[in-house]
């Protein structure tokens, strides 16, 4: 199986997926940190990858969705985007609808 399949079986068996760099309970980055705490806010679980545990994902995460940076949030096998695009959202309630919307909250 090659990345781009890995990355897409991985997408397809998580409702909520985050690539990020480290983890949840540890982040290795700022902004992977803020997308995590946005998630942990509504008190969902979601599955996340450390893209620092594995260059061929790290680097296969940006061509599968054709976005330069980590982290990426996918919700029900969408791509939502990365933190700028998250924050935004959640500050504008735009990412509670989307949760409601695809039943997820």
């Amino acid at each position: 199986m090659n990345i781009n399949e890995q990355i897409k079986n991985v997408i397809s068996q998580n409702d909520i997926c985050l690539f990020m760099k480290g983890t949840p309970e540890a982040p290795k980055c700022g902004f992977s940190l803020a997308v995590s705490n946005i998630l942990k806010t509504f008190n969902i679980k979601f599955h996340s990858v450390d893209v620092l545990a594995n260059d061929e994902i790290r680097n296969g995460i940006k061509v599968y969705s054709d976005w330069p940076t980590i982290p990426q949030l996918y919700l029900k096998g969408e791509f939502v985007g990365g933190c700028d695009i998250v924050k935004e959202m959640f500050e504008k309630g735009e990412l509670k609808e989307v949760l409601k919307k695809k039943s997820l909250i």
